[in-house]
C-alpha cells in the first residue's frame, strides 16, 4: 500500500498531536498532584501544635510553586520550632528560609539564614552556593569567591561553583577539581 502526501501530513499530524496531548497531560497531572498536596499540607499546618517537619514540607512546596512571600512565613514558623531538631533538619530549614529570601532578593537576611544552616551543619556545600550567590549579588566578590573555594573544598565536582568562580575569577579554581 502506497502512502500518499496527504496521507503522510495526516499520520504525522496526528503522531505530533498525539505527543503533545501526552505531555500536556502530564503536566496537567503533575499541577494537579501539587495543588492537592499543597491543599493538604495547608490544611494540616492550620493547627496551633504543627511540628517543624511538616511546617517545612510546606514551605518547601511553597518554594516548588514559587510562592516566595508563604515560604517565608511557613518556614520562620518552623525556624521558632527547631530547638530539639538534629542538626540536619535545623540547615535545611534555614537554608530553605534563606533561598526563599534571596529570591525575594533579601540578600542580607538569606546570608544570615545560610550562616545559620552552615553552623548547625558546617559541610553542607548547598548553603555555601547559596550563600555565595547572595554575596555576589550584595557586590562582596571576595567573600563569593572564598565561600565557592569552600565548596570546592567539600564538593570538587560541584558544577555551580565551579562555573561561578570561572565567571569570576577563573584563577582561583583550586588545582585538585
Amino acid at each position: 500500500m502506497e502512502i500518499t502526501l496527504p496521507q503522510a501530513y495526516l499520520l504525522g499530524l496526528i503522531a505530533l498531536l498525539s505527543v503533545v496531548a501526552v505531555v500536556v497531560g502530564r503536566q496537567v497531572f503533575r499541577v494537579r498532584r501539587d495543588e492537592a498536596r499543597l491543599a493538604k499540607l495547608e490544611l494540616q499546618c492550620n493547627g496551633t501544635k504543627v511540628e517543624a517537619a511538616s511546617l517545612y514540607e510546606l514551605g518547601s512546596v511553597q518554594l516548588d510553586k514559587r510562592l516566595f512571600a508563604q515560604a517565608v512565613t511557613t518556614l520562620k514558623k518552623a525556624v521558632k520550632q527547631l530547638d530539639n531538631e538534629p542538626a540536619e533538619a535545623q540547615a535545611l530549614v534555614q537554608n530553605a528560609l534563606g533561598f526563599s529570601l534571596a529570591a525575594q532578593q533579601n540578600h542580607n537576611d538569606a546570608i544570615r539564614h545560610y550562616r545559620l544552616a552552615l553552623r548547625a551543619k558546617a559541610d553542607y556545600p548547598v548553603a555555601l552556593n547559596n550563600m555565595a550567590f547572595s554575596l555576589e549579588k550584595l557586590q562582596k566578590t571576595e567573600d563569593a569567591i572564598n565561600a565557592y573555594v569552600q565548596v570546592l573544598n567539600l564538593e570538587s565536582t560541584n558544577n555551580t561553583a565551579l562555573k561561578r568562580l570561572k565567571l569570576l575569577k577563573p584563577e582561583a579554581i583550586p588545582s585538585n577539581s
